[in-house]
């Protein structure tokens, strides 16, 4: 089991020491992204020119790559500030929303992990999808858009064989959330199914994540903490909205009233054997 003590350090880190995250994130969730990190007690950082992100990364605490809306101008910034990041030894993660959909969005994440990100996160159609990339094979999935019709489970083992290829923690949103190094497996039980009807949900965690890492050097305590976080959140605010609209303000909220005595109660986290 993952103790409570280790979610509710990492929390009191966050509040403490407020990290800034830069952010070169998905357009359509650029707003509920900032929100989501003010509300949790992080500062967000949203920069996307070429000209400024290196100086911005070396600002920071740590770095969000997101492919959701992906431009080559943005790219070039991608390779850049993940660069920097991994030279200055600044925690960064990659989330590769909706991979499987163009040959251009699986050969850009493939060029960003070599600069070997400290965490990836994405649904299990994602996390599959790049690990049969990463084997130059055909991906097989259930990915509709960026959807996932793959149970988080299925995608374990391809986790499990990216975080050992990469040196990495990888994190799979699901049901049941997954979180491994290759080596260690954590399930998150929180969570809502709702939380797929709200834009952003998934780059939000993967924000989250960024500003676990930025204050747990413990990659998969950071990436599971973060995974709980959105998960107890999701599980509170449901108790009182019924609806998406609801549910994505409801969120930043629960976040922002997010406790010790919260976390011991709604904490769902365990090691799996």
């Amino acid at each position: 089991m993952i103790e409570p003590d280790i979610l509710i350090s990492t929390l009191h880190a966050i509040r403490a020491k407020n990290p800034l995250i830069l952010n070169i994130t998905n357009q359509v969730a650029t707003q509920f992204t900032a929100n989501i990190l003010l509300g949790l007690g992080a500062s967000p950082a949203m920069a996307n020119a070429e000209e400024e992100v290196e100086e911005f990364v070396q600002k920071s605490n740590a770095l969000v790559i997101n492919i959701g809306t992906l431009s080559t101008p943005q790219l070039r910034s991608m390779q850049l500030a993940s660069r920097t990041a991994y030279q200055q030894n600044i925690p960064w993660i990659l989330d590769p929303v909706g991979i499987s959909a163009s040959l251009y969005r699986a050969k850009t994440t493939l060029s960003l992990l070599q600069n070997f990100p400290n965490a990836i996160r994405g649904n299990a159609s994602e996390i599959i999808s790049l690990y049969h990339y990463h084997q130059n094979t055909s991906p097989r999935t259930q990915g509709h858009g960026v959807d996932s019709l793959d149970s988080s489970h299925d995608a374990l083992e391809a986790a499990k064989q990216l975080a050992l290829s990469y040196k990495t923690t990888v994190s799979i949103s699901g049901q049941t959330d997954y979180i491994t190094n290759g080596k260690e497996i954590v399930s998150v039980r929180n969570s809502h199914p709702l939380l797929t009807k709200v834009t952003g949900s998934g780059c939000a965690a993967t924000a989250i994540t960024a500003a676990c890492l930025a204050v747990e050097k413990n990659t998969l305590y950071a990436c599971s903490a973060a995974m709980a976080f959105i998960g107890i959140a999701a599980d509170i605010a449901m108790q009182h909205i019924n609806a998406p609209g609801s549910l994505q303000i409801r969120l930043i909220d629960e976040l922002y009233l997010l406790n010790d005595e919260k976390i011991i109660k709604y904490a769902k986290i365990n090691l799996v054997k």
